[in-house]
């Protein structure tokens, strides 16, 4: 006759918003304002020019939109979309990071991702591995196999 002990869980995982979390929403939500303003301004005035560069500054934009909104609501649906646009970011910049230094005649300006964000301070590089890891450890947990 043991004594039984309640099942131990992991503790709730942290919301995505909160904490360190609220600081990497804030530099998605810089990244958001930042990419919108300067694709809507390229699309608008130049994409004759540039058709290629201006879209993909276009789509970045939308990718900081919903990464931002998603991070900072954190529910579990808000979760994976966020997963979702945090790896197309990831995928994204270093895409166009290459296609950009390989085929420079595509990007005659600058966009967020071009030169893997280097017009940013290489942020747009290193922001979609501080999103993963973000995720990754505020993701819910099971119960503990101790």
């Amino acid at each position: 006759m043991g004594i039984k002990l309640p099942e131990q869980t992991a503790p709730a995982p942290g919301s995505t918003s909160s904490g360190p979390g609220r600081a990497l929403v804030a530099v998605y939500g810089v990244f958001a304002l930042a990419a919108t303003a300067r694709a809507g301004f390229q699309i608008a005035t130049k994409l004759g020019e540039a058709p290629l560069a201006y879209l993909l500054s276009g789509l970045s934009a939308v990718v900081y939109v919903v990464a931002t909104v998603a991070l900072a609501k954190g529910s579990p649906r808000a979760r994976r979309v966020a997963w979702a646009a945090v790896l197309v970011e990831l995928v994204g910049v270093l895409a166009v990071g290459a296609l950009s230094l390989l085929d420079a005649s595509d990007f005659p300006d600058e966009t967020v991702w071009s030169g893997f964000g280097a017009g940013y301070g290489y942020v747009p590089l290193v922001l979609p591995f501080l999103g993963i890891a973000w995720l990754w450890h505020t993701r819910p947990r099971g119960p503990s196999t101790d």
